[in-house]
């Protein structure tokens, strides 16, 4: 329960297992316009990035394995990506060879649809415009 004294909170990150990070980051870039904030190597192994805005990002982390075989949405449900022209999204999401589904619009609220990431991570895309 938020109080008067509850302090403001917002998702900084969320981390994510990907197989291909390259492929990864440009996806996040043509859809969400957000730039490279980070790249290195990780200390035990793999590699890692960091893109988002100045603010807030998803971290993705490429340890070498292929997780495309893992079963969609599992364990994480999904993550939130919220933009400001639905359509474009979905045209990068598509551009990029991926699927798009469950295409709603939620009174009085957000229009929205899913996709599946290659690695099985669900996203949904919100717009409020």
């Amino acid at each position: 329960m938020v109080t008067e004294t509850s302090p403001s909170a917002r998702i900084e990150h969320v981390n994510l297992t990907v197989s291909d990070l390259d492929r990864s980051i440009a996806l996040f870039q043509s859809l969400c316009g957000w730039h490279l904030r980070l790249r290195a190597m990780h200390g035990a192994r793999g590699e890692f990035a960091h893109v988002g805005t100045d603010e807030d990002y998803l971290a993705l982390w490429a340890d070498g394995g292929d997780h495309s075989g893992q079963a969609k949405g599992r364990p994480l449900n999904h993550v939130g990506l919220q933009v400001a022209d639905l359509d474009a999204a979905e045209r990068a999401v598509r551009d990029a060879g991926l699927e798009t589904f469950s295409h709603g619009k939620y009174e009085p609220g957000p229009r929205t649809f899913y996709f599946f990431h290659w690695d099985g991570i669900e996203f949904e895309v919100v717009s409020y415009a």
